[in-house]
């Protein structure tokens, strides 16, 4: 099971976090002391820069040249309040992350990628530690064209910003949530065993995949790598991209998964202008709803095909701002008078909704979000970046707010989440209201 961080995913369904480890080899109020003094002691002799030269220190215009480095290494400490609502008590949270990717050559034909993040989440004086395996493979470039990988691999299908129905390795991914921002939600999971091949070739490309069972079901220990989380069935994936005009290059998709119909997919993208990028996802096949979660008020649901759909559209501003609006779609998900009902028995409800969550999908059928970006807002170095999410069948509401200023090898960011809604709505039924976040981010 997922673990979460009292400002839960959009989609969560529990109230806070599960405390499962309690550490008692580390006093946790020291290990956080220390980590916050070192990492002060690092950002005192910190010099303003960019975020990007942070990550490619070789891109500095006034720095020598220097060799790409193999390893990608920073941490992370936040500290914040989560306001919940009555007649629940408020909650103090904190957590440390350290975030490892290595991504080197064995020799000219092959690579090694390693990546692994951890992360101590702490509640009001209890605290837990989450591993998080998200890749470790070997590459063959068996020829200037063709390559074939094998090993846990973070596969990640999709054009759209806030849904994505065609990333199909999604379902399950998930060990801990630290933040609600689409982009972490994408980085921050568990990848798939897989055996994968790809072949490129001028305007188009290839890719099979093939991820065998390993595991029947999760496993919660703090260090597992949780292979039934990621490879609980067998699966493939076909992918096809071709270029079919000068800036349009759809991709095809087929999902086999063992006992469900296969699955087909497509993404497409297109520069609509100057300054605006339009996209759109797809993905349809015959399954059950995910109303099966709840046995009680729907004991077989019948097979059937279902879509689902993500389109929107980017248009970057002259002033480094970037404005996208997306509507999503799930056949699957509850329609408005489904939805209603569920919430009458709340055991059904909460079913229904970690379901939901250990699928990455919609409870309801319709939504909608907007994303704003603001790169050097005003001010050099500081990134403003704000979203809403709309549920469309319950017009309950969630926003996310993030200030972020980027030092040489340091961020400091200052996050806000508000959630509203009726009692029994996709962000009204959940027991945080508001929270508010500290982080500070130091790259090695």
């Amino acid at each position: 099971m997922a673990h979460w961080h009292g400002v839960s995913d959009t989609r969560v369904m529990p109230p806070v976090i599960r405390i499962d480890r309690k550490i008692g080899w580390l006093n946790p109020r020291l290990g956080v002391g220390l980590a916050a003094w070192l990492i002060a002691g690092l950002a005192s002799t910190a010099s303003w820069a960019s975020d990007a030269d942070a990550l490619a220190l070789a891109d500095q215009a006034l720095e020598p040249a220097a060799a790409r480095s193999d390893w990608q290494i920073f941490t992370e400490g936040m500290l914040g309040q989560v306001n919940q609502r009555a007649p629940l008590d408020d909650i103090r949270i904190s957590r440390a992350s350290v975030d490892v990717l290595l991504d080197t050559a064995i020799n000219p034909d092959w690579r090694l990628t390693l990546a692994n993040r951890v992360d101590w989440l702490g509640q009001d004086g209890q605290y837990e530690v989450v591993n998080t395996f998200k890749e470790g493979y070997v590459s063959w470039q068996a020829q200037p064209n063709a390559a074939l990988d094998l090993g846990r691999i973070n596969l990640r299908n999709g054009v759209a910003l806030g849904y994505n129905p065609t990333d199909y390795f999604k379902v399950g991914a998930l060990r801990s949530v630290v933040s609600i921002a689409p982009a972490s939600l994408r980085e921050n999971r568990l990848g798939v065993g897989m055996l994968r091949g790809q072949w490129v070739w001028e305007g188009g490309a290839v890719n099979a995949v093939f991820a065998p069972k390993l595991a029947n079901r999760r496993q919660n220990a703090a260090f597992s790598p949780d292979w039934g989380a990621s490879n609980s069935v067998s699966r493939y994936l076909l992918t096809s991209s071709v270029q079919v005009l000068p800036g349009f290059a759809p991709q095809f998709l087929l999902l086999g998964e063992q006992g469900q119909s296969p699955q087909l997919g497509m993404n497409a993208s297109i520069l609509a202008g100057d300054a605006l990028t339009l996209y759109a996802e797809y993905s349809g096949g015959r399954s059950a709803a995910l109303l099966l979660a709840a046995p009680a008020l729907l004991p077989a649901a019948p097979v059937s095909w279902h879509s689902r759909l993500a389109a929107g559209g980017t248009h970057t501003f002259a002033n480094n701002l970037s404005l996208s609006l997306e509507y999503h779609y799930d056949g699957e998900a509850l329609n408005q008078s489904q939805w209603r009902a569920l919430w009458l028995n709340p055991a059904d409800y909460w079913a229904y909704r970690s379901a939901v969550f250990h699928a990455q999908s919609l409870p309801t059928q319709q939504a909608a979000m907007s994303f704003v970006s603001w790169r050097d807002a005003g001010v050099k170095a500081l990134d403003l970046n704000w979203m809403l999410r709309r549920d469309l069948v319950d017009q309950s509401w969630q926003s996310w707010l993030e200030a972020r200023y980027h030092f040489e090898r340091i961020d400091w960011a200052l996050q806000w989440q508000y959630q509203n809604g009726a009692p029994g709505s996709q962000y009204g039924a959940l027991p945080q209201r508001h929270s508010l976040q500290a982080v500070v981010k130091y790259f090695f």
